[in-house]
């Protein structure tokens, strides 16, 4: 490889090329743009871009050189390895570091650190942090010893990690908008609809204090739990996220973290999406919003069985249904559709509707207003089989329980067959029966029925109802990355106590999530997450002194796929120590 450099007006540039045979002829190929003088200046803090460039070349003149060196390693059968000596290292986490360092989290880690005073490198914890979440997720104090499977060693103590955690909950607002900041320019973020959602976290604790209360599991602990509320963009990606505690209805978590965000994150356009849990009239209202410094919408899942009595006539009603790709608007009456040709089509219905309702001001008052939103009901044969279907098993885990002598007693949730049990405690006379008689309720297995196949949104937006239908469809994504954070990342239980670490840990979650989607993306979105994660869990390589790094994985598409979307390749038989060394530099660039 050469330099060569053009000059035009009173530029230079700088390049490398090489001499290549095609076709029995010599080609020269740019290899390299180096780019002009005031950039190689500027960037690279020289004076003599020249002289620069022509070590750049020397540097991969060497490093083409060791691509094909050849290594004999000498093992002998009656020599012990040496005592406490590292061997085994992990690689895949390089993928994980391109990601991070590209989103510029290491200089949001400078500027945190200009700002306080501590002499810990909170760049390095933070970054292994996120790597060991996202490849081997356990305690801090666990993470701590698993950052040492990696090639790069950690530059820190266990004690560092719980020192810097109080740092980075204090800096929660800051890392938030200033990542997505730094995500505008890897890629432009489609914010023009904004996904929300919660879930909740439980601790294995028996007290409750702080933010970790007694509420409404998820996963039907009695444990304290706290809450997340997520933003998250059309293509999957976390935005913002907040903490409350576990007894807050979560209803009222949207607003505060969405006004933090219209704040902090200059963002003033936008549609929120929500499931029905968190549909209230406050949230409709506040997004209820079009004026000059911006406008927002909402599409919201809606409730049939909660819809005022003339409404759910209407939304029930067999007749008056349309298709949404029928230019004619032809109607039909889905009593007469056909169980087999229609069973891929979906029907649908809508209807504006103005509605008043109390919500709570800022200063704790209460007033009332209207809300004008258009209704879209649809109707699928598909989603009705579909419902039955899961009812029908449901139906027969309740006929068991009955057999077993077991009766409708506590909470019934809405997955839960206990709610087709009913037990009658009094005689046919009305007096008391000294044994209740349990049985399979049949007028409750029809009243669910008539809701079969029936699928409701409500919008402020005057829109198709088909695009409509086609946002709210998406939730679905916002719903996996909380699945992602507790299955693969084994965000719960939380082991940190204090209130500023709790926070800390979240923010860690969160940050795993956007560099594994980011991840994701770079390889066509063509994976599951199962496959990647043990993909970069088991590249795996063996050190030898002096030689370089043997991979001991096994090479797939995946692991090409990995190297083709990342720049760099490692599935040689031996990845010299000076090439590994330029690897991990190049992932910090």
């Amino acid at each position: 490889m050469r330099l060569g450099w053009a000059k035009k007006g009173n530029s230079i540039s700088y390049y490398v090329h090489k001499t290549i045979r095609v076709d029995g002829k010599n080609k020269s190929l740019v290899i390299k743009r180096l780019g002009s003088e005031k950039y190689i200046c500027e960037t690279y803090g020289v004076t003599d871009a020249k002289a620069w460039a022509k070590e750049q070349v020397r540097l991969m003149n060497e490093a083409e050189k060791e691509e094909d060196a050849t290594f004999s390693i000498e093992l002998s059968s009656g020599t012990d390895l040496v005592l406490n000596d590292q061997r085994r290292f992990n690689g895949g986490y390089l993928f994980l570091q391109d990601v991070y360092y590209e989103l510029g989290l290491d200089k949001i880690c400078r500027a945190i650190s200009a700002r306080h005073a501590f002499n810990f490198d909170l760049n390095d914890i933070l970054s292994k942090l996120i790597y060991t979440r996202i490849l081997f997720p356990s305690s801090k104090k666990n993470s701590f010893e698993e950052a040492k499977r990696f090639i790069e060693q950690p530059s820190f103590e266990l004690h560092d990690i719980y020192r810097a955690l109080s740092v980075i909950a204090e800096e929660s607002d800051y890392i938030q908008s200033r990542l997505f900041q730094n995500s505008t320019a890897v890629s432009k973020r489609r914010t023009g609809v904004v996904y929300y959602d919660c879930t909740n976290f439980y601790f294995e604790i028996e007290q409750a204090e702080d933010d970790k209360q007694y509420g409404p599991g998820k996963e039907n602990r009695p444990l304290p739990i706290v809450e997340m509320g997520l933003f998250m963009d059309m293509d999957g990606i976390p935005i913002a996220f907040g903490i409350s505690p576990g007894n807050e209805n979560e209803q009222n978590t949207m607003i505060p973290l969405e006004k933090k965000m219209l704040e902090k994150f200059e963002l003033s356009e936008f549609v929120v999406c929500t499931d029905a849990g968190l549909s209230s009239a406050s949230n409709r209202y506040f997004n209820d919003y079009d004026k000059e410094d911006g406008c927002r919408a909402f599409i919201t899942t809606q409730s049939l069985k909660k819809l005022k009595g003339h409404l759910k006539q209407w939304a029930l009603d067999p007749t008056g249904w349309t298709l949404d790709d029928d230019i004619s608007k032809t109607t039909y009456d889905i009593r007469e559709l056909d169980e087999t040709s229609d069973k891929d089509k979906i029907f649908y219905k809508s209807r504006w509707i103005k509605e008043k309702s109390t919500i709570r001001t800022g200063n704790g008052t209460t007033k009332t207003v209207e809300i004008e939103q258009q209704l879209i009901v649809s109707y699928s044969i598909k989603y009705r089989d579909y419902l039955r279907s899961i009812r029908n098993g449901q139906i027969e885990r309740a006929k068991k329980m009955v057999e077993n002598g077991e009766s409708a007693t506590g909470k019934k949730r809405q997955n839960d067959p206990k709610r087709f049990i009913k037990t009658d405690h009094a005689t046919a006379d009305g007096e008391v029966a000294e044994i209740s008689a349990s049985y399979v309720d049949q007028s409750a297995i029809a009243n669910e029925e008539q809701y079969d196949g029936f699928y409701a949104v409500c919008t402020n937006l005057d829109d198709e109802v088909k695009n409509i239908v086609k946002v709210n469809q998406r939730r679905w994504e916002i719903e996996e990355c909380f699945r992602i954070m507790k299955t693969e990342f084994e965000a719960r239980p939380v082991y940190v106590k204090r209130q500023d670490r709790i926070l800390a840990h979240f923010i860690t979650c969160f940050i795993s999530l956007i560099v594994y989607r980011y991840l994701e993306r770079k390889l066509g979105n063509k994976y599951t997450i199962t496959q990647i994660l043990s993909a970069l869990q088991e590249m795996d390589f063996v050190k030898h002194e002096g030689k370089g790094y043997q991979p001991v994985y096994t090479r797939t598409k995946l692991t090409d796929a990995l190297h083709e979307a990342f720049g760099f390749c490692t599935s040689k038989q031996i990845v010299p120590t000076k090439k590994m060394k330029n690897i991990c530099s190049l992932t910090k660039k």
